[in-house]
């Protein structure tokens, strides 16, 4: 056997064809420019960043809510504030109690300084001004009202908090014979009598000119609204599980068809 030596031997020389490489002719206008996102460098592009995001604690909060009444079961009594009045009827009803809107405190402090006057110089008060139709609002006014048989049309909102201010009111409304509708934000129905919100809205009297517009929404709303959801206000509500849940559960449907089919 020869002895090493620390000599290596030179590599083959590499085939004529392989070391004559093609090279591809660069457009002069395109320039290739790579970005280095390093330190300091070039704009890191936009990224959707929400599920690392503190959110503040009253968005959580109706997150949550928003998850659990959908999870679990939900009462009929609570289940039916879940069906809200159409929106093609919700805009006419509207329209409607934007014409009564209550008076603003200054309104209502030159209708009295007139009457103030009128009186000062002998003439009755309800010749010079005479009280507006308004939509009544507030909890216990409306609660009287029904009571007494003197509203026309009730409006109850959806996201009453908490929702047992208003659960009693639907059944009483239905016991009176008044019309009554479930309608989405009471924040809506804050905007019509000057509040940042309201639970519920009342009608009692209007003008000659809007009773058969009144008369109208009062059957659309029993026609198309109390009739249809009759059925569903006595079944519960929630129930809906999640994808990772239903998932779960057809999983262990299908292991357990297996089993009995072994």
């Amino acid at each position: 056997m020869p002895p090493k030596s620390g000599k290596r031997t030179a590599p083959a020389p590499l085939a004529a064809g392989r070391s004559s490489t093609k090279k591809v002719a660069k457009h002069p206008l395109i320039e290739r420019r790579p970005r280095n996102f390093g330190i300091g460098q070039d704009i890191q592009p936009r990224r959707n960043v929400s599920r690392m995001v503190k959110w503040p604690q009253y968005v959580r909060l109706q997150r949550q809510r928003k998850i659990l009444n959908m999870r679990l079961k939900v009462p009929p009594a609570l289940a039916q504030f879940a069906h809200t009045l159409d929106r093609n009827t919700a805009t006419a009803v509207f329209k409607l109690l934007n014409k009564y809107r209550p008076e603003t405190p200054s309104d209502k402090k030159e209708r009295l300084k007139k009457e103030a006057t009128a009186v000062s110089e002998g003439k009755k008060a309800e010749d010079v001004s005479k009280k507006p139709y308004v939509v009544k609002y507030g909890l216990n006014h409306v609660v009287g009202l029904v009571e007494n048989k003197k509203a026309n049309l009730v409006l109850i909102a959806h996201d009453v908090d908490p929702i047992e201010l208003v659960v009693f009111l639907p059944a009483l409304c239905r016991k009176m014979g008044t019309p009554y509708a479930i309608v989405k934000g009471k924040a809506r129905l804050g905007t019509v009598v000057h509040k940042k919100t309201a639970a519920v809205l009342a009608l009692t009297e209007v003008k000659g000119e809007d009773k058969n517009e009144l008369s109208k929404v009062v059957e659309t709303i029993k026609d198309g609204y109390e009739s249809r959801h009759e059925e569903s206000r006595r079944h519960w509500g929630g129930g809906i599980m999640g994808q990772k849940a239903n998932a779960k559960m057809e999983k262990r449907r299908k292991a357990l068809e297996t089993a009995i089919k072994v």
